[in-house]
């Protein structure tokens, strides 16, 4: 069953790369976690970046997916953004962001990965400009960057933290840079 273990791949890769990054993990961890041989490996990946690459993929969906859901179910407003990072930095298996870790590891400029990354923030980048027009600000992609930027920089402060501190002073730095924009007032 081919597939199923390209996916056991993927999900081991997955845990023991968020957990210890990517260096640290060699192909004989992996094989041995996933419980899949060599061959069969090679048969789904060229190479472990390959295997990097893939499941980046997929933690961008997720992440995405998951930031989307909770950020509505949170209020859906920009910075109901905040709230869902608190929630996430209070979960037992935080380690940050998959893909800040993975650049951190990636000396090359121009990887893959590091494209990746650079894709995968412009895509939350671009959420983040949807919230603020959906909640009256100006179409401003410069604030919707700043927005992430409190939002990877308190990603990173809470891993070597490990507390939810850093989202709560993040959000509180986003209302007052908001509370500088005016929303706009559309009623006659």
């Amino acid at each position: 069953m081919p597939t199923h273990a390209r996916d056991r791949l993927l999900r081991a890769a997955e845990k023991l790369f968020y957990a210890e990054g990517i260096r640290a993990v060699g192909l004989e961890r992996l094989l041995s976690v996933s419980g899949v041989g060599r061959a069969s490996f090679y048969r789904h990946f060229a190479s472990k970046d390959d295997l990097v690459v893939t499941m980046l993929r997929g933690y961008d969906e997720r992440y995405r997916s998951w930031l989307t859901e909770r950020t509505s179910a949170l209020g859906g407003t920009p910075l109901a953004v905040f709230d869902a990072l608190i929630e996430h930095a209070e979960t037992s298996d935080f380690r940050g962001c998959a893909f800040i870790n993975a650049i951190a590891e990636v000396a090359e400029p121009d990887s893959t990965i590091r494209a990746m990354a650079t894709a995968h923030k412009d895509a939350v980048a671009d959420y983040l400009r949807t919230l603020l027009v959906d909640a009256g600000y100006p179409d401003d992609m410069e604030l919707a960057r700043q927005l992430l930027l409190l939002m990877d920089g308190a990603t990173v402060t809470e891993l070597y933290e490990r507390s939810s501190r850093p989202a709560r002073q993040a959000k509180a730095m986003a209302q007052a840079l908001l509370h500088g924009h005016h929303v706009h007032d559309d009623t006659p």
